[in-house]
């Protein structure tokens, strides 16, 4: 693939790039996390020094910044395996698209990102969230610095309270009763651009839905494993029938070199 540069572009990207992004300070405290029925995330208390936490995902348009600045090359442009879906395949059934990736993130044949720079880059891998964040001065949130920015105080699984039928205004998730097929009243089969929901009493956006966000370190009290990172605030694909993972509670598992279609960042910075 032929990339090309503007040079202007080139002199000032790293300016834009921290300019661009919008920012929430969550103040030092301890907080109560987790849950005592929660495998991964048994109820801890953790004592967080304050940071700031974007208040959207990564978007196309940011990420575009880094690629065109530093020429980077994602694991799915190299190794041609992100896994994509389409209405139609069964539960939990993803597919291997070798075309697929952060500018096709569910294939060419479906089309890119052109008219959706303000949606959150996807069909990335956590190595490649890490680079950006490396080339942009952040750092991916913690799982508990997720958790405590997510939760804005509250204890329920949910920040807006324990009932998830109200979940459709808050996130960008699938809305049908399997995913044979989507559902016709839904806007946005994929992903959505950011900010199209209600945010947290904290003023962050998509928190949950949309797509599952990066995060680093191991769960508390787990052992890690080799090759496994970790991603929380369920996406676009899960539904209240499957993958209920639009919560403040549980924690995804996935491999460091993979890419999906629904996976994505948002970034912290001290």
């Amino acid at each position: 693939m032929r990339r090309i540069k503007n040079s202007l572009f080139f002199l000032l990207l790293p300016f834009f790039a921290n300019a661009q992004l919008e920012f929430v300070k969550i103040p030092a405290g301890t907080y109560s996390l987790g849950s005592k029925l929660h495998g991964l995330n048994k109820a801890h208390k953790v004592r967080l020094d304050s940071f700031w936490i974007s208040t959207t995902e990564i978007t196309n348009a940011e990420f575009d910044r880094f690629v065109s600045n530093s020429h980077y090359v994602t694991d799915a442009e190299k190794r041609h395996n992100a896994m994509v879906f389409e209405p139609g395949l069964r539960e939990f059934e993803w597919m291997e698209d070798s075309t697929a990736y952060w500018r096709f993130p569910n294939g060419v044949s479906r089309g890119g990102i052109e008219n959706k720079m303000n949606h959150p880059v996807t069909c990335i891998s956590y190595r490649d969230a890490q680079a950006y964040c490396k080339w942009a001065g952040y750092r991916l949130p913690t799982l508990d610095e997720w958790e405590a920015a997510a939760r804005a105080n509250t204890r329920t699984d949910f920040f807006f309270g324990a009932n998830n039928q109200l979940i459709h205004q808050y996130a960008n998730i699938w809305k049908g009763v399997d995913h044979l097929k989507a559902d016709s009243t839904d806007e946005f089969v994929y992903t959505a651009p950011v900010k199209s929901f209600a945010p947290n009493a904290f003023g962050l956006y998509d928190m949950y839905g949309n797509v599952f966000e990066f995060c680093s370190r191991k769960p508390f009290g787990a052992t890690a494993k080799p090759g496994v990172v970790h991603a929380r605030g369920g996406s676009w694909w899960c539904s209240i029938h499957s993958c209920g993972f639009f919560n403040s509670v549980d924690i995804g598992r996935v491999a460091s070199i993979a890419s999906f279609s629904n996976q994505g960042f948002r970034v912290v910075r001290q």
